[in-house]
């Protein structure tokens, strides 16, 4: 079976401990399991996507503008990936496919299932951040498509301790999927 790795928004706003919507030590904290698996991917030549959370400066009319401060603006360092993350895009990044998102689902306006169909891939690993909303969000869309789905983690963190256990608990026991530890 035909696997990729969906690398989201694993950003200087969401993990670094001064970014704008951070998840702090527990994002900074995959680092380097995100970095290894993504290596790894890369090294057996299997996709590897990299879904990043993009915005507009002072967008009144983007939904996520009333729920959380400005973050990932485009053109921003704060839209850079984070750490070790950032040099191994730029070492691989003409076998790294990149892909701006506008809302929590990595499906959502974006050609991403159409990606996946045309390279018969059926099952997809999840890391990134925020576990309970962006990583979820894609999780649930990707199980309506009929894609199986693997989340790491040790490859997912949150902002909300609680939401993060609750995500967990929500891909194995409501989406099916399979949860590594």
């Amino acid at each position: 079976m035909k696997k990729a790795l969906l690398v989201i928004d694993y950003t200087y706003d969401f993990v670094a401990e001064d970014g704008a919507l951070t998840c702090g030590h527990a994002g900074i904290a995959l680092e380097q399991y995100i970095t290894n698996l993504t290596k790894s991917f890369l090294e057996k030549e299997e996709l590897v996507i990299m879904p990043v959370d993009v915005h507009e400066l002072n967008d009144p009319f983007h939904p996520e503008s009333k729920l959380f401060p400005p973050h990932n603006i485009r053109g921003t360092s704060g839209r850079e990936l984070y750490g070790k993350l950032k040099s191994l895009y730029e070492e691989y990044k003409e076998k790294i496919l990149w892909m701006d998102k506008t809302r929590y689902s990595a499906f959502a306006g974006t050609d991403l299932e159409m990606q996946l169909r045309a390279r018969d891939i059926a099952e997809l690993h999840l890391v990134g951040v925020c576990t309970d909303i962006c990583i979820l969000h894609t999780a649930v869309d990707a199980y309506n498509r009929g894609f199986d789905i693997v989340v790491h983690e040790k490859g997912v963190a949150s902002f909300d301790p609680a939401g993060h256990e609750w995500a967990l608990r929500h891909f194995k026991n409501t989406l099916g999927a399979t949860v590594l530890h």
